[in-house]
């Protein structure tokens, strides 16, 4: 379980970042993510790496679902921040993006550390 939560992690960076990252141009994409939506994919990412920690700590992971919530979580983010920002609002939407993806990153490390010490 451990090496497909591995691999799955891997085959999201590598297999579906890269190549978008080289179709689109990087320039295209510096300006784009670097400089709007960059930080809050990171933490919908983290979000996705958490919650697939806590499912394989529980024996319940399934790199499909994995592969999709890593996928979802980024556009999903990304996509607040720049409606965000076309609205007028970007920084109140960035910052409640990352509060709510914060909140979930600390539910899955509180259960993450409820298994791992049984309490």
């Amino acid at each position: 379980m451990t090496a497909t939560f591995l691999v799955a992690s891997l085959f999201g960076l590598l297999f579906l970042g890269v190549p978008i990252a080289v179709s689109l141009g990087l320039s295209t994409i510096a300006t784009f993510l670097l400089f709007t939506d960059l930080p809050i994919a990171i933490v919908a990412a983290l979000d996705a790496v958490f919650g697939g920690f806590r499912a394989l700590m529980e024996k319940r992971f399934d790199d499909r679902i994995f592969v999709v919530s890593f996928l979802s979580n980024v556009v999903i983010a990304a996509f607040l921040v720049f409606l965000g920002d076309q609205l007028g609002v970007g920084a109140q939407m960035s910052i409640g993006v990352v509060v709510v993806l914060a909140m979930r990153i600390f539910a899955n490390a509180a259960a993450i550390r409820r298994i791992l010490f049984r309490a």
